[in-house]
């Protein structure tokens, strides 16, 4: 049985392990103690240890395969996390390599859709940090002779990863002719994407993870309004956006693509568990349904 590293196990980790329990043997990096109940009861070995300290990383485990989730830090111009694994990974030689990264390295595109080969042109430094920690995994990959595989995600949802408050609340959305594309993927079919990737990818790879149905942002928060009988946000010019709404928002407000999966359901063949973020919204409204029979 193969063993597989998790670094940064999160939510996405979790729904790893719980589907494909028993097909591999893995070991999940953490930096808190406090998670090393959690992961046992998943079945995981922990391993204690912290990208922002190399002397922790000492004694990691040789292994099959990484998955590499661990964000880089929330300053800067690059990765210094991915770095420090990579150093410690080079002794043990993985022999495949799966980094989730982020959509927001191609920066605005207009609205255009987007496939694989566009230049990257980060706007934010977020973006600029994933971008860096794009070029270290594919430079560590041709060097060590490992498969390096990487996942561009954008918004990721899930039932419980809505943005209900925010509709609740009545934060103004854009109108139609100022709003932005969005691209979704639902957690579940992320967690799949990367197991699919670390056995079907090639090496050095980019793939999309996404859906394929790209939606104007504020048709996101309309649709899901409806889902939960909740008033849909106002929609408002994009000046007027510009003065209530805060940076974090505005930032993501600023870029507008559509990304092609094409790649991703060719090369990667799975079949969506959430072709798009309608079939979950519809299934949530069915429960919704069935409860207030009761």
């Amino acid at each position: 049985m193969k063993k597989i590293l998790i670094v940064g196990f999160g939510d996405v980790a979790e729904r790893l392990v719980r589907f494909y329990a028993g097909q591999a043997e893995f070991v999940g990096l953490v930096r808190r103690p406090e998670r090393v109940a959690a992961l046992r009861a998943l079945g995981v070995t922990p391993y204690l240890g912290d990208l922002d300290d190399p002397a922790s990383l000492a004694r990691l485990p040789r292994v099959d395969g990484v998955f590499h989730f661990a964000p880089p830090p929330g300053e800067g111009q690059t990765d210094p996390r991915t770095a420090r694994l990579l150093q410690a990974l080079s002794r043990r030689r993985p022999g495949a390599l799966v980094y989730v990264s982020t959509s927001g390295v191609y920066g605005d595109c207009g609205g255009e859709w987007v496939a694989e080969t566009r230049p990257v042109a980060p706007v934010n430094g977020r973006a600029v940090r994933r971008v860096d920690a794009e070029r270290q995994l594919r430079v560590w990959g041709r060097r060590q002779g490992v498969q390096v595989t990487i996942l561009r995600a954008p918004g990721i949802y899930a039932a419980d990863r809505l943005p209900l408050e925010r509709i609740r609340r009545g934060t103004p959305a854009l109108r139609a002719k100022d709003d932005s594309y969005t691209n979704h993927i639902h957690a579940d079919d992320l967690a799949r994407l990367a197991w699919a990737a670390l056995f079907r990818g090639r090496g050095q790879r980019v793939y999309h993870a996404v859906d394929a149905h790209p939606l104007k942002m504020a048709d996101w928060f309309d649709s899901c309004a409806d889902a939960f009988e909740l008033p849909r946000p106002p929609r408002v010019k994009r000046a007027e956006a510009e003065k209530v709404l805060s940076e974090a928002l505005l930032s993501f407000l600023r870029e507008s693509r559509q990304l092609s999966n094409v790649r991703t359901t060719r090369e990667l063949r799975l079949k969506y568990r959430y072709p798009t973020s309608d079939h979950l919204l519809r299934e949530l409204a069915r429960a919704r349904g069935q409860l207030d029979l009761f």
